[in-house]
């Protein structure tokens, strides 16, 4: 990771783009940043520690001002709104500037179509624990950016979690696991302390059982590096309880839901990316 990032604009700091912007500031690698919003309430949210927060309701230009003033420009509006902003910030861009999307179904192809060709353009798709510096982001360059444009957003994305490197056709299914899997994961723990809940526990004690349960297990996944598959056998005595209900599960074909679930995630995102 390098000692310092270049002048950094995420234009649209909403949740995502929020989460990113908080990353980079506990990182304390981005020493020029600059974040914009609609409103001035929000912006005034992110404003100190450094950054530089504008609002468009007081400043209408502040997207193209911020761009003008980046090296890395991350573009964290609406899908919907994502073109307009391009059409407005491209004639403002510096010389080298990469442009990062965190726009859900907008392809490379369209920030390039309206960036420019030569402009280096980079797709990411973070999930929302980079709240918590634990996201998991794919990253899909385009035909412009170099090996040092995509170590550079590497590293940026590093201050709030995990990257990884993938084709931009592999983008929408790299959202299936990491970008919804948080939803999933939450899912779970609220069916365990409903289950804990039906079994008599309080619902405090209901909930900090499940909960704690799933932080404890993945931290020892962490702490130990093991597959998980070795951790679930470590828990399972043979005959045991453990083993009966893990049975149970199976029975109901798990696998099989979380793969129709991943790939009804995937359909939607290609019916988005084609605009219905």
């Amino acid at each position: 990771m390098p000692q310092t990032l270049p002048a950094i604009a995420i234009l649209g700091a909403g949740s995502m783009g929020g989460a990113i912007a908080h990353g980079l500031i506990r990182s304390g690698l981005a020493p020029q940043l600059t974040v914009t919003n609609r409103s001035q309430a929000k912006a005034a949210e992110l404003a100190g520690d450094g950054v530089t927060s504008i609002a468009l309701e007081t400043d209408a230009e502040a997207n193209t001002h911020a761009a003008a003033e980046a090296d890395i420009v991350l573009v964290g509006v609406k899908p919907v709104m994502v073109p307009d902003l391009l059409r407005e910030i491209a004639p403002a861009l510096r010389p080298g500037a990469i442009v990062v999307s965190l726009a859900a179904g907008v392809t490379i192809a369209t920030f390039e179509s309206i960036v420019g060709e030569g402009v280096p353009v980079i797709r990411s798709m973070p999930n929302t624990p980079a709240v918590v510096g634990k996201a998991v982001t794919g990253l899909a360059r385009g035909s412009a950016a170099s090996d040092a444009d995509l170590a550079l957003v590497r590293a940026l994305f590093e201050t709030c979690g995990v990257v990884i490197d993938v084709p931009e056709a592999q983008i929408d299914a790299l959202s299936t696991i990491s970008g919804s899997g948080p939803a999933y994961v939450f899912l779970l723990i609220e069916e365990l302390t409903e289950a804990a809940r039906g079994k008599g526990f309080s619902d405090a004690d209901a909930r900090l059982m499940a909960e704690q349960t799933f932080i404890g297990a993945a931290a020892l996944l962490d702490a130990t590096g093991e597959d998980p598959a070795e951790l679930r056998r470590r828990v399972t005595s043979p005959k045991g309880t453990t083993e009966r209900a893990v049975a149970v599960l199976q029975g109901a074909n798990l696998a099989g839901i979380f793969a129709e679930a991943t790939d009804a995630a995937l359909a939607r995102a290609r019916e988005l990316a084609a605009g219905a």
